[in-house]
């Protein structure tokens, strides 16, 4: 159906997808898997010719069917492309937040398709919208009539994820490109999607093209296997042949990275954390949090009513001990992020009781892009806590020349060398901008880490070494984690003990092994077999 014969793409000079060729047959599910920046993304979008101004086409073609989408040496046909995007290849992007207008309610949004690409056969506003409730119905969605006039931040992520997927199959299109479509996604809802997109391609008989860094998720949805590396095709194959039999050294170290409970490094962790349990009972309690309510104030649908308390968090008790790794797993909106910012006392509207003996606890972020400022400089970013601290502690007399010298020594700590000191997020990497914010966590030398989805963005291979990065910080610093993933394999690597939420409650907390081989609430169990 689809062709890519000898494709080589560069931007300003440098080579992003060299000497590429595939082909995508009818009907099946094609994964294209690699680290960032092994040219993925790009392979895809060419599909669509959704490349940047910068992008040149140095060699190869892209054919559909019988015509030319994409050619070196020639004008991509721009009335061409259109009539095809979205029509007859649609695409689902990772973060549909960002994806979709904030400003527009989602059911015009899915209806614009219509009027772009099928005016003459949905010629009334009625019509599309009939089609679009009845996307939204085939998607999984409830309540279409209602939603269709909600706006995106009035859906939670999975349903906004699904808004994506019916705006991408309204169409029936050919081929359908799911750039991580599951990314940001909690076990559950990323399970219910997977299913979805399956249903779709068995329903619907369309190709599918699914990008990912989830190796794990690759081999349960994708029939066929591409591993790219630095802009070529390194190995491809059928799914099972590719793990259970790789032949390439980059595809066996890809593999050998993918967090589960069988792989080495689990296994070890898992002996380990038998040993470390039992020093816990002899060890100080560094967070005790006694039947904790979390409440967020709402107000009042009536113009003069009362704002009322809905309360987020009920009874949670707990602690952390120091040196341990306590993962924190359940469903997004169960309260595992208002419970963290209880604890941090960013919300004071609680009653029960929260005690931190440590000083400064400190935060590593999801999406470092976003959490690091775009505008300073990395050594800025590092020596703003230790600022910070000077003001705060009265005691401590800092100067330039030492924060300076503390900021380089930290970058070189985490994997990074002094030439980082003087760069900006945007000159970074993925995983070069999360070991960034790891030393900004780790400046002041806090003896505990609220680590929120640390490594859900990145690639396996980046994945596998800032956990081993954080395990060694832990192990010199003696710090104290609350680690939060909805990733069950990367909560069994890390966690010595494990905390499962739903609902606002602490369903269940022990050892991790316990959880996992004899899990005693109904809902772990489903999480555990959803994994």
């Amino acid at each position: 159906m689809i062709r890519i014969d000898n494709l080589t793409i560069s931007f300003l000079g440098k080579t992003a997808v060299n000497d590429v060729s595939l082909e995508i047959r009818p009907g099946e599910i094609l994964g294209l898997v690699g680290e960032s920046g092994s040219g993925k993304s790009v392979t895809a979008l060419s599909l669509m010719g959704l490349m940047s101004d910068e992008a040149e086409v140095l060699k190869g073609k892209v054919t559909f069917g019988d015509k030319v989408l994409l050619e070196a040496g020639k004008i991509p046909d721009e009335r061409l492309l259109r009539s095809y995007r979205g029509s007859r290849i649609s695409m689902v992007f990772q973060e549909p937040m960002t994806s979709l207008n904030p400003t527009m309610k989602v059911g015009y949004q899915v209806s614009e398709q219509l009027l772009l690409h099928a005016k003459e056969k949905y010629p009334t506003a009625a019509d599309r919208k009939k089609c679009v409730v009845e996307a939204f119905e085939s998607v999984g969605l409830n309540d279409c009539e209602a939603l269709y006039d909600k706006y995106p931040h009035q859906l939670s992520g999975g349903m906004r994820q699904r808004v994506m997927i019916a705006m991408a199959v309204i169409l029936h299109p050919e081929l359908i490109i799911c750039d991580e479509p599951t990314t940001a996604l909690d076990v559950t809802i990323q399970n219910q999607i997977v299913r979805l997109l399956k249903e779709i391609n068995g329903r619907e008989k369309n190709s599918m093209i699914f990008i990912t860094h989830d190796l794990n998720l690759a081999r349960r949805i994708c029939d066929r296997i591409l591993v790219m590396k630095d802009g070529c095709i390194a190995e491809q194959g059928d799914t099972e042949s590719i793990f259970t039999a790789p032949k390439t050294e980059y595809a066996k170290k890809l593999i050998a990275a993918v967090p589960g409970r069988k792989s080495q490094k689990a296994t070890a962790g898992a002996d380990m954390g038998k040993g470390r349990l039992d020093a816990y009972k002899d060890r100080t309690s560094i967070l005790t949090v006694k039947d904790l309510d979390v409440f967020y104030k709402e107000r009042s649908k009536k113009l003069f009513g009362k704002s009322i308390h809905r309360k987020v968090v009920s009874g949670a008790e707990f602690d952390i001990y120091e040196g341990e790794t306590l993962g924190l797993v359940g469903e997004s909106g169960c309260g595992k992020s208002s419970l963290c910012k209880a604890i941090l006392g960013i919300n004071k509207d609680i009653t029960g009781q929260v005690v931190n003996r440590t000083v400064r606890p400190q935060m590593v972020f999801q999406d470092p892009y976003s959490s690091l400022n775009p505008a300073r400089t990395i050594g800025w970013q590092l020596e703003e806590p230790l600022f910070a601290m000077d003001i705060l502690e009265k005691d401590i007399k800092t100067n330039k020349a030492w924060r300076k010298e503390q900021a380089i020594e930290m970058l070189r700590r985490v994997g990074l060398d002094e030439s980082y000191y003087d760069r900006m997020p945007s000159q970074l990497s993925g995983g070069q901008r999360q070991r960034v914010s790891i030393a900004q966590a780790l400046i002041t030398k806090p003896k505990f880490i609220f680590a929120d989805e640390p490594v859900s963005a990145l690639d396996v291979t980046i994945q596998d070494q800032v956990l081993d990065l954080l395990k060694s910080l832990q192990e010199e610093y003696k710090i104290a984690y609350l680690f939060i993933s909805h990733d069950i394999n990367v909560i069994y690597r890390v966690s010595d003990r494990i905390m499962v939420m739903k609902d606002g409650k602490i369903l269940e907390i022990g050892d991790k092994e316990s959880i996992f081989e004899n899990p005693q609430n109904p809902y772990t169990k489903e999480l555990l077999e959803e994994s």
